[in-house]
């Protein structure tokens, strides 16, 4: 075969079809990589909570992406076409063993490595920009690659849902906790909240609860005198536990707050006071049903019992409360 001559004008033609496909074809893989690595949830949540600059770039990247194995079809088959008609110029220009290795190098450099390298860096705003030329090309090729992406999506399902499990959501809000103190996003702190409420639904209230031993509790018949109003200030709870006879017997809780205006001297006992009755929950129950009842507002207490050796045992107040202002 005759290859062209530096010197005519047809050579720079040639050159120029070479230039253009090699670009095209890098343009084509870059964007395979890019656009096809933005799942439409992940566009959906910048286009919710994304910066402004990100939340454009999702609104015009959006509408490309919908139909994922229709935009892969036409990606892929445009970049094969590019591919395949550069060792065709090439060979009019120089020998086929020559032709076959520049094109490999040019198809390695310039139309893989750097165009992916450069889009799984910035797919997101190379995508947006790209988002009216990806367009045409679907409608260009849509006679070709729409039977494809069908095929596609009977063999393998339409919609790609890629939602964290539960686990895997604790790892990576753990993870962003790991780098609160080299620039994440999030502080310890808010990881270890988000990291609370994601275990709650693992945990009992069992898990929760102190145990009888150690929660500070005063008898119905104590008197409150200057030593157990002293006492009961010293505990710092806003709610303290009455029992009648033994400590296990819980019948309910007396506001601190309403012990303020007792004189010592009046000789007033525990029982004169409004005694709240408290709910008995089981030991298995899960914190999020005892949220739910917290947040009702008629107590920030409970009573834990035992299903097992019919036990009961105090969950502490500071325990109750905590739960309800860490998870509002």
């Amino acid at each position: 075969m005759a290859h062209e001559t530096c010197c005519e004008g047809s050579f720079w033609v040639y050159i120029l079809v070479i230039v253009g496909l090699v670009l095209f074809a890098g343009l084509m893989s870059g964007l395979t990589l890019g656009l096809m690595s933005l799942g439409r949830r992940d566009l959906e949540v910048l286009l919710k909570s994304g910066v402004d600059k990100d939340r454009k770039h999702a609104a015009k990247i959006l509408p490309v992406v919908k139909n994922q194995h229709l935009l892969l079809c036409t990606l892929l088959v445009c970049n094969a076409l590019a591919m395949e008609a550069l060792p065709i110029f090439l060979d009019a220009l120089i020998s086929a063993w020559g032709a076959i290795l520049i094109s490999v190098t040019l198809i390695l450099m310039f139309g893989e490595v750097i165009p992916q390298s450069v889009c799984s860096r910035y797919g997101l705003a190379i995508g947006a920009t790209m988002a009216p030329v990806v367009r045409a090309l679907v409608f260009i090729c849509f006679p070709i690659t729409y039977p494809i992406s069908k095929l596609l999506d009977c063999l393998l399902g339409k919609d790609q849902v890629a939602l964290f499990r539960r686990a895997e959501l604790k790892t990576l809000v753990t993870m962003h906790g790991n780098e609160a103190g080299i620039g994440g996003e999030l502080t310890h702190d808010e990881t270890t909240i988000i990291a609370g409420a994601l275990e709650l639904t693992e945990k009992k209230a069992a898990d929760a609860m102190t145990p009888l031993s150690e929660v500070f509790a005063v008898k119905i018949n104590e008197p409150l005198s200057k030593e157990t109003l002293a006492r009961i200030l010293e505990k710092g709870h806003s709610r303290i536990p009455v029992y009648i006879g033994q400590p296990k017997y819980v019948i309910g809780v007396i506001l601190v707050k309403n012990l303020l205006t007792i004189e010592p001297s009046d000789q007033t006992f525990v029982r004169d006071v409004t005694i709240r009755k408290v709910p008995r929950i089981s030991e298995s129950m899960p914190l999020y049903d005892i949220l739910n009842e917290f947040q009702k507002g008629l107590s920030h207490i409970a009573v834990v019992v035992s299903s097992k050796k019919g036990r009961r045992e105090e969950s502490n107040q500071n325990h109750g409360s905590s739960v309800t202002r860490r998870l509002k």
